[in-house]
């Protein structure tokens, strides 16, 4: 027996069924289980008032909220984060997806999208040195699809979401790292993208050592709070450190992405070469998608507003040439 439940009725176990074309939400599936709070708030963020409940269980005490739900902005609320096993880490959808030679790109992109920030939740959740490992693996899936898969590799540009969360952002970055990295080094074999695309992916590791009341705060940050933020570049690279993942090059990625080419960024205060071709590459990746997401205290820029700011008043951040390579991927 199923019946319409208005959202803001939905708990987590319900089985659900969303009355609309796939193309017009943001989940993997038309009917799915509720996981996570998050995926409530995505059906308001969607214009999705009401969907076919087809399954209503009794509220378990394992089911309960690890995320409460919040309308335009992250909650400072904390709960233990859960404890995930290696071989649940990714999601089976992603791989399918990526091998699956029929699949439009369209539909591929957003499969693998939605399914590249579960991964990304789920390993930060529980970094262990094991589950870096498999993520690893699974990210090298993903790179190998924008390196070989043109016309995929777009359609992931386009539908980047807006919201900024760590795990979004992760993988906005990661995406828009990958493709500029393709579009410089595609004359060379001299560049690992299968470790480059780890790097980029998980360059905010290091926030998992940060206070969730701080990186979950819903407004800016004072300026004893931003000191503690800004650890999490240097905490990121503990963190590979102490797994063994990674090689040394892209440790530096994860270290290095908010070092500024004029030395305004940190942790180091580096300049020009000092700062990594790889650190470099994910610096501007990391300005542009922080630009064009929404946040409580500012609206989002659109990509041309974005890129037109980051040209005029921040290209002392960024190294020039590969500032201009960038522009090129959305042109």
């Amino acid at each position: 027996m199923s019946e319409r439940l208005k959202v803001q009725d939905l708990k987590i176990g319900m089985q659900v069924r969303v009355p609309k074309d796939w193309f017009a939400h943001p989940f993997l599936l038309n009917e799915f289980t509720i996981t996570s709070a998050r995926q409530i708030k995505k059906f308001s963020e969607y214009g999705i008032r009401e969907v076919i409940v087809t399954d209503m269980p009794e509220a378990r005490l394992e089911d309960t909220e690890t995320e409460p739900v919040s309308h335009g902005q992250e909650t400072t609320l904390y709960t233990p984060p859960r404890i995930w096993e290696p071989e649940k880490l990714v999601p089976i959808e992603l791989r399918e997806a990526i091998h699956d030679k029929k699949l439009p790109p369209e539909e591929k992109s957003k499969i693998v999208y939605e399914s590249s920030r579960v991964l990304v939740e789920r390993l930060f959740e529980d970094p262990k040195a094991e589950n870096l490992q498999v993520a690893k693996q699974s990210i090298s899936e993903v790179v190998d699809l924008i390196l070989v898969e043109d016309a995929t590799s777009r359609e992931l540009l386009r539908i980047t979401s807006y919201d900024y969360y760590t795990y979004t952002h992760s993988v906005n970055v990661g995406v828009f790292s990958v493709m500029l990295a393709k579009e410089l080094f595609k004359r060379s074999d001299a560049h690992d993208m299968h470790e480059l695309g780890a790097a980029f992916f998980l360059h905010d590791i290091g926030k998992v050592r940060v206070d969730p009341g701080i990186t979950k705060k819903p407004g800016k940050l004072t300026d004893k709070e931003m000191k503690q933020m800004r650890s999490h570049a240097s905490a990121g690279y503990d963190i590979l450190s102490e797994s063994g993942q990674l090689s040394e090059e892209c440790k530096i990625i994860v270290m290095q992405h908010h070092e500024r080419e004029d030395g305004s960024g940190y942790p180091r205060g580096l300049k020009g070469g000092e700062i990594h071709t790889y650190g470099r590459i994910c610096c501007i990746a990391d300005v542009f998608d922080a630009l064009t997401a929404d946040r409580s205290y500012k609206q989002r820029l659109n990509t041309f507003s974005a890129l037109k700011l980051m040209k005029k008043k921040m290209l002392n951040h960024f190294q020039r040439e590969m500032f201009e390579k960038f522009v090129l991927l959305f042109t």
